[in-house]
Formats: structure tokens, C-alpha cells, sequence
């Protein structure tokens, strides 16, 4: 992969870089002798979460703990006309993007066919729900067959405005995550608490039991993305800093790893989403558990969206 010579935050980036991958070294758990560094880690983070003690630190990385490419999508959620979607598609297809990322945009159901129709391929494109089976007798909602029939090849699944605002819960989200794996259609799995249960100190657990609602249901992992969203940071204006992401995603990892397998805990992609931005994502991206981005507002600008995507440059200086 060739990378043009370029600058973040002043500093000159070389134009030999290591092929990106995104492969681990190893899956390394930190002895004692390594305490005092990850205790740095967790006394400077400004939060309500005690980190679980059997969590443990950095697992020597080339470049980002999930294996495969970086992964931005964007939930355009329920915005948009005609005119302000095509407006928005083609500053995406005029944006100069980093090949190595995989893109996906999520548009309301009614545009998914004129976005398909005016996107580059080189984006791909996601529903914001399906139904837990086959169509039939049920008014208003979509189903995986009928949105690979459009061409989509992810769904959105377990978004908190889902959970709390429409009511759907661990299980029923579990049922749509497995029945849209079984036809063949990506799901980035959304999971993530409300501010009420961080301050309890109830973050793992919470984000624990929706993962514990995927694992029960999905056939397999292959095709799962999971999008840690903390519910109090969608929208808001107010974002995790890039140490409250990465102890959640370390600890996602290192739950993946006790209740599936060491392998998926190494390949699964984890993205962090809430209110993700141009200006913050580089800091973000340069944290070692994070894979990626959910991008919410920032998605409905091309431009933006393009900075954010393109932060994976972040990640491999990082590296």
C-alpha cells in the first residue's frame, strides 16, 4: 500500500509504512511486571467505571487490535430529502478516501435505491433495521431479503435510540442479528449504556449482557462488526475521551475472548460511535482497541465524514 507523504497534527509522516493489516503480533496478557504501565492507563481516565480487574492492558499490535481494515460506518439515521441526499453522495464520491478503510453508509429505507444508484462502489450500503425473519403480515417493517434484494450488504442492528426509544430488547435484537447472519448480511451490533448506569458503575455489566444476547444467537462471527455506542455520547455533543473508549474496547475484547474465543476476540472489529467528529476522531482512532467509527451527524457532511474515515492515518502513525 502506498501512502503519500502528508502531516497530522505537524508532524511529517513517512511514506514507508509497514503494510497496513490491522494484524495482531500476539494476544498477550499483561504480568505483574507490566502493572505499573496499565495502571497509568486507568488512573488518569476521567470516569465512573472501575475496570474489572481480570481486564488487562495492550497486546502488542502492528497496528490496531481487530484484525482486517479499518471500519467507518455512517447512520444517516432518519434525515434527509432527495435533493440533500444526492447532494451529500456526491461529495462522497468526489472525497479523496483512504483505500485501506472499509465505508459504509446507512440511509433511510426510502433512499437506499437512489443512494445504490449515484454511490461509488468502492462505499458500501447498510439498512438501519430488518425484521427477525422471512416478510410477511408485518406492517412497517423490512426484511433481510428485501434489503439484499437492494443491494446492501450490512444492517444496523441494536442501536440505543432501538433499545430505548422503540423499546426492542437484548433478545429480539439477538433474534434479528442471527436471522440477518443466516441469509448472509454484516451486522454492526451496537451495544452501549445509558448515563445513568455508567455513573452506577454498571457499564461492563450492562454492555456485558448485550453482547451475552449476540453470542447466545448469532451461527457465527465472521460477519459482525460491534459498535460500542455509550448512550450518553450519541448526540449529545459530549464524547468519551480516547481513554474511556479504550478500556470499554479492551474490555468487549477481553469478554469476546472468555465466553467465544480467543480467535474472535482477535478478529472481531470493535468502532466506537458518539458524537464522533473531524476534530476528535484522529485522537480516538490512535487508541489500540478501536477499529473504527459508528458516525452519527457528522456523516450528513461529506466533507467531515471524509476526515474521520481518513483518520486512519492516525492509527498507523500510532503504530
Amino acid at each position: 500500500m502506498a501512502v503519500v507523504p502528508s502531516s497530522v497534527g505537524g508532524a511529517a509522516i513517512s511514506s514507508q509504512f509497514i503494510q497496513f493489516s490491522g494484524l495482531r503480533k500476539s494476544f498477550v496478557k499483561l504480568d505483574s511486571s507490566n502493572s505499573s504501565s496499565t495502571q497509568s492507563l486507568f488512573l488518569n481516565v476521567d470516569s465512573h467505571v472501575s475496570l474489572a480487574s481480570t481486564v488487562k492492558g495492550c497486546r502488542g499490535v502492528a497496528t490496531m487490535a481487530g484484525s482486517g481494515k479499518f471500519f467507518v460506518g455512517g447512520n444517516w439515521k432518519c434525515n434527509g430529502t432527495k435533493e440533500s441526499i444526492s447532494k451529500l453522495v456526491s461529495e462522497l464520491n468526489s472525497a479523496a478516501l483512504e483505500s485501506d478503510v472499509d465505508v459504509v453508509v446507512a440511509p433511510p429505507f426510502l433512499y437506499i435505491d437512489q443512494v445504490k444508484n449515484l454511490l461509488t462502489s468502492t462505499i458500501e450500503v447498510a439498512a438501519q433495521n430488518c425484521w427477525t425473519g422471512k416478510g410477511g403480515a408485518f406492517t412497517g417493517e423490512i426484511s433481510v431479503e428485501q434489503i439484499i434484494d437492494h443491494g446492501c450488504s450490512w444492517v444496523v442492528l441494536g442501536h440505543s435510540e432501538r433499545r430505548h426509544i422503540i423499546g426492542e430488547d437484548d433478545q429480539f435484537i439477538g433474534k434479528k442479528a442471527a436471522y440477518a447472519l443466516s441469509q448472509g448480511l454484516g451486522v454492526i451490533a451496537c451495544i452501549g449504556e445509558l448515563l445513568e448506569e455508567r455513573e452506577a458503575g454498571k457499564t461492563f455489566e450492562v454492555c456485558y449482557q448485550q453482547l451475552r444476547a449476540y453470542a447466545d444467537a448469532v451461527p457465527s462471527w465472521d460477519k459482525i462488526v460491534i459498535a460500542y455506542e455509550p448512550v450518553w455520547a450519541i448526540g449529545t455533543g459530549k464524547v468519551a475521551t480516547p481513554e474511556q473508549a479504550q478500556e470499554v474496547h479492551i474490555a468487549v475484547r477481553d469478554w469476546l475472548t472468555k465466553n467465544v474465543s480467543a480467535e474472535v476476540a482477535s478478529k472481531t472489529r470493535i468502532i466506537y460511535g458518539g458524537s464522533v467528529n473531524g476534530g476528535n476522531c484522529g485522537d480516538l482512532a490512535k487508541q489500540e482497541d478501536i477499529d473504527g467509527f459508528l458516525v452519527g451527524g457528522a456523516s450528513l457532511k461529506g466533507p467531515e465524514f471524509a476526515t474521520i474515515v481518513n483518520s486512519v492515518i492516525s492509527k498507523k502513525v500510532a503504530a
